[in-house]
């Protein structure tokens, strides 16, 4: 059975019950109602009787005379004035019957005439002992709700009779009825616009659940939770008002969030940039860190039938690509400088075979002992041999074969020395690196010539001191904070949520390992402190050499 069905049905029922034990109490009550206003009807006509001082006259002489006089027999009692008196009495109220008794209970007016001068049929002590009665009984002239007045002597005061009124059941009956069937009508009544609010309801009821049915909402639910928390990305949710409603477990664990629901996404506790992402809900992938961890996040606004649901948040993981990333970076480096070494290591062989070959043994031995004074490559970046890290030796020597593409000079200070081996080259060229790629940009970009870049490096133990200055214009006034996610004056659409995240990732590392990277100069005009007039930055890396082959006895 169908949701709508089950709850029309429901309601119907509810509203039937309700209406069937309504009715049974008003029916109830209004029997006491009607039979107690009978009563007291009653009751007022007897007292009207009984106080006429006719009847009260007539009825104190009977009850006075001999015996025998108060008989059937007597006809004096079919024409008497307390006869005359209760039928009109009786004839103008409409009542069942008015019977007046002596003090005997001896009738002495009856709406039968042959009813006079015998016993009445109900007992009337109590009337005659000066109370008044309103009961329901049966007499002669069949059911009936009646009240037993009094009748005093009008000299003495001595209760010498009463007065019986009787209103026929049937009659109290027939008044029920009538009230009865009011109550039928609005019942019914009711009942129809119980059952069209039920129906209402019921149609309401299937909007608000898209039409779907109890077991259909109930595997929603279950297949939501497995959605949510089966997927590797991490779900945020919001309503239109910015209050939370889905957190699941993996974006708990990227965000370092705890549960939240219900309250605002101001206290989830998120960086400002995860937080501008979720409220721009602009569709775009950003980048973001957020703890020890790179993740690229999107939203969306979510509306339904023109009305704002709220928005959703996906957060993917980027830490592994990113570490595989500079893994790669540094291998390709790597590979880059091994070609340019070959090709020049091919060179020179070719060029001993063909000396070789035309018997020129004296030029070939000057040739090798000029190419063993000069290093490979050492050419294409001056004072490369001062590093002796295969990992910082073939990335620099990349980096500088990449800014003279671009029509950069990467050159090396003149206080350049490492001969230690990086313990960790990966983060380490992911600082250097970003340093290096964000200065050559600028000084590409500047327009100033020669267009350079100088990068320093100095071995302090095991403790590694980067240096790197560009011949740009500085860094814009209008960007207070470089250090911010999302900080940069360029935008790039090929790079998701564009630039800004590669000063953030080598700070973030630097830290890590319990250094920094800062802004030494901001730049914009060259003093003797800045001779490259552009911006500096300065990196330390503590404990990324081994002390072990640290080579400062060398160089002294």
């Amino acid at each position: 059975m169908k949701l709508r069905t089950q709850v029309l049905l429901l309601q119907s029922a509810v509203v039937a019950v309700a209406l069937g034990i309504g009715f049974t109490v008003f029916a109830t009550t209004t029997e006491d109602r009607v039979t107690d206003e009978h009563g007291q009807r009653a009751l007022a006509i007897a007292r009207s009787v009984s106080a006429d001082p006719t009847v009260r006259d007539e009825v104190a002489r009977y009850s006075a005379a001999d015996d025998g006089v108060v008989s059937p027999d007597n006809p004096e009692l079919a024409s008497g004035a307390v006869q005359e008196a209760a039928e009109a009495v009786r004839t103008a109220t409409g009542a069942l019957f008015v019977v007046v008794t002596d003090d005997q209970g001896l009738r002495l007016a009856h709406p039968d005439p042959e009813e006079l001068g015998r016993r009445v049929s109900t007992d009337p002590t109590e009337a005659l002992a000066g109370r008044e009665v309103v009961t329901s009984e049966s007499g002669t002239l069949g059911d009936s709700v009646r009240a037993k007045v009094p009748v005093s002597d009008p000299v003495s005061g001595r209760v010498v009779g009463e007065v019986s009124v009787g209103i026929a059941t049937d009659r109290v009956r027939a008044d029920l009825r009538s009230d009865l069937a009011d109550a039928v009508l609005i019942a019914l009544a009711a009942l129809v616009c119980g059952a069209v609010g039920s129906l209402l309801l019921a149609n309401r009821w299937k909007r608000l659940t898209l039409g779907l049915e109890p077991e259909q909402l109930t595997e929603l639910v279950r297949e939501q939770e497995v959605v949510l928390h089966g997927i590797s990305d991490g779900v945020v949710g919001t309503d239109a008002r910015g209050n939370v409603t889905v957190v699941n477990a993996e974006a708990r664990r990227l965000l370092d969030l705890d549960d939240g629901i219900g309250r605002s996404v101001d206290t989830l506790g998120m960086t400002p940039r995860l937080l501008d992402v979720l409220r721009s809900a602009e569709g775009i992938p950003v980048a973001a860190t957020t703890g020890d961890r790179v993740v690229v996040a999107v939203s969306r606004r979510v509306v339904r039938d023109g009305r704002d649901l709220g928005t959703v948040m996906s957060v993917r993981d980027r830490t592994d690509i990113e570490t595989l990333t500079r893994e790669l970076d540094a291998v390709k480096a790597m590979s880059t400088a091994l070609r340019a070494q070959r090709h020049e290591f091919a060179n020179r062989l070719h060029l001993l075979d063909g000396l070789l070959r035309r018997g020129h043994a004296e030029q070939a031995l000057e040739y090798i002992e000029q190419i063993l004074g000069s290093g490979p490559l050492g050419e294409q970046l001056e004072g490369i041999d001062a590093i002796t890290d295969p990992y910082l030796h073939a990335f620099l020597v990349a980096k500088a074969a990449h800014a003279r593409e671009q029509g950069v000079t990467l050159v090396l200070g003149e206080n350049t020395w490492a001969h230690a081996t990086v313990r960790a080259p990966v983060d380490v060229t992911t600082v250097l690196g970003n340093l290096l790629d964000n200065a050559i940009e600028a000084a590409r970009t500047s327009g100033r010539a020669p267009a350079e870049v100088e990068v320093e490096l100095m071995e302090d133990g095991a403790d590694l001191h980067v240096s790197v200055a560009d011949t740009g214009d500085g860094v814009d006034p209008a960007l207070p904070d470089v250090f911010a996610e999302g900080a940069t004056t360029r935008s790039d659409p090929t790079v998701p949520g564009g630039r800004g995240m590669g000063l953030v990732l080598a700070r973030r590392i630097a830290r890590l390992h319990g250094g920094d990277v800062v802004l030494a100069d901001r730049g914009g005009q060259r003093t003797p402190e800045n001779p490259t007039g552009g911006a500096v930055f300065l990196a330390t890396l503590p404990g990324m050499l081994d002390e072990r082959d640290t080579g400062w006895a060398e160089r002294i």
